[in-house]
């Protein structure tokens, strides 16, 4: 147990210090959003996304004065919130450490991204039905504590209705079980509990802001495209691979032909999963992982058909971060039920936490240097109202180099571009400040030029 606590420090130094190297310091288009929306408190003016992470960004930026601190501190503090609980409750303590191996989690806490309270409250929420199926803790108890984490994950990503939809499925699944355990109206409970606060909180959404989740924001999907349903078809298969999420965003052949081989070696992945599971079930206790199954299935699924009625990212780790962590978390808790011995397990486990932390930094930068060029700049600024990038036309290359020989390949970074790099700089500085995608507003003293700004990149 004491190399998975040392790694589990480990976890933790890396988890923290990975952003700090990268140009945009783990800030995205959402990120952004989540802190114009934090510093609209304690007035909304959106639903496009729940409120409950920005409130927490809320909270942290007053203490620290600063968003992208505050994510930072955030981050860390569930990390080692997951950690430490899993240690001191003795909840699959070597199998949490070695969920944070993992790619899920890797992307998850390591930026600004709602997806790191979501599945922070998920694990907890696991936790809760794990101890109730267990005889730990009663009927009342294990409703009202596990109804509050459902309304506090949908209140942080919509798609957490998906989830509610897999508890429902899990408890069609083992009716029979749960009725002889004398856990039946525990989990009713939980349900319409949850039911009811999840409704209530989309009614209010409705009432205030016209729409159940965002959806008038979000718009429409646009024209169904061949090559983005297949690359939606193979990030579905990419669920059942812990470690390797690679994705290109270019639909080229050669990328293609690499994202195929990827699903191959994923499909091959499950079908040896589901040869040991069914040579060594009679080893394994309990349902959990088939809850955990379920939620992999069910939240997979509906997560893709929704993407037929709105505009939502294609199918990625990102959007599948809750199926992918369920899913290892159940092959892990299977595979020590099996096994005494962890010494393989353990070492591709670290090996995949070096190869996921060296390949996010790739390009590595130093992101509080630019923040630190920008940030004087920005506050003369105060009076503008919006932001438009008027540097597209300035592109950055990288170059890089296959091992061992000549051959090279170019590629365009979207955060290593000048233009996009001072916007995310901009935006983390001063929330407030609108991005205007078109350069149409008439009155140009309210706009901030990208090119007003001076940046030197490394």
């Amino acid at each position: 147990m004491f190399k998975y606590k040392i790694l589990a420090i480990f976890v933790v130094i890396i988890y923290f210090s990975q952003s700090f190297f990268l140009s945009y310091g783990g800030i995205g288009a959402d990120s952004l959003s989540y802190f114009e929306i934090a510093s609209d408190f304690p007035n909304w003016t959106t639903n496009l996304f729940p409120p409950v992470y920005p409130l927490v960004l809320r909270v942290f930026y007053i203490w620290i004065g600063d968003y992208f601190w505050a994510y930072k501190i955030i981050d860390v503090v569930l990390i080692t919130a997951s950690l430490g609980f899993s240690w001191v409750r003795k909840f699959f303590f070597r199998e949490t450490v070695l969920l944070f191996t993992g790619k899920s989690l890797f992307m998850a806490l390591n930026g600004a991204n709602s997806e790191s309270l979501f599945v922070f409250l998920l694990y907890f929420l696991l936790y809760f039905i794990y101890q109730f199926r267990n005889n730990k803790i009663s009927n009342l108890y294990f409703a009202v504590s596990s109804s509050i984490l459902m309304i506090l994950l949908v209140g942080t990503r919509y798609s957490g209705v998906f989830l509610w939809g897999a508890f429902v499925v899990y408890f069609i699944w083992g009716y029979n079980s749960l009725r002889l355990a004398k856990q039946l109206k525990g989990f009713v409970y939980f349900i319409v509990f949850s039911f009811l606060g999840i409704s209530i909180y989309l009614l209010l959404n409705y009432y205030q802001f016209g729409s159940l989740t965002g959806e008038n924001i979000r718009g429409g999907r646009g024209e169904i495209i061949n090559v983005y349903l297949l690359r939606d078809l193979l990030g579905i298969i990419n669920v059942v691979n812990p470690f390797i999420g690679i994705k290109p965003s270019a639909n080229s052949l050669a990328s293609l032909i690499f994202q195929i081989a990827v699903a191959g070696m994923d499909i091959f992945l499950l079908y040896k999963f589901v040869q040991w599971y069914k040579k060594n079930k009679t080893t394994f206790h309990g349902d959990f992982h088939i809850l955990l199954w379920i939620i992999t299935i069910v939240y997979s699924l509906a997560v893709f058909f929704s993407g037929f009625s709105q505009q939502i990212e294609e199918m990625n780790v990102r959007m599948l971060m809750a199926a992918n962590f369920s899913f290892f978390f159940s092959w892990l808790i299977l595979y020590f039920e099996r096994y005494n011995s962890d010494k393989i397990l353990f070492l591709i486990s670290c090996f995949f936490l070096s190869f996921l932390m060296i390949y996010s930094l790739k390009t590595p930068d130093w992101f509080l240097g630019y923040k630190k060029q920008l940030t004087p700049q920005v506050k003369k600024f105060k009076s503008k109202k919006y932001l438009y990038n008027n540097e597209k036309s300035l592109v950055t290359t990288t170059i890089y180099q296959l091992p061992f020989s000549e051959k090279t390949w170019k590629y365009q970074h979207t955060n290593r571009q000048i233009g996009e790099l001072k916007q995310t700089l901009i935006g983390t500085i001063n929330p407030k400040i609108k991005w205007l995608k078109y350069d149409t507003l008439k009155d140009k003293s309210k706009v901030l030029y990208t090119s007003e700004l001076n940046l030197k990149m490394e």
